[in-house]
């Protein structure tokens, strides 16, 4: 549970940086790519948690 967290601040945390850096007059794509990587593991990790809904009908 406490991973979970973590998880969910650090996907805040790059949403933040995501969007700071488009307010940027000349964004830095070096920056945004690890970004949103990042943001896709992240999230795939935090889905991953998620039981699926057929989970209850296969047992």
């Amino acid at each position: 549970m406490k991973l979970k967290y973590i998880y969910i601040t650090a996907m805040l945390a790059v949403v933040f940086l995501l969007i700071w850096e488009q307010t940027q007059t000349k964004p830095t794509i070096w920056i945004q790519i690890p970004a949103i990587i990042i943001f896709f593991i992240g999230m795939s990790k935090l889905s991953a948690k998620t039981p699926s809904k057929n989970q209850e009908k296969e047992e």
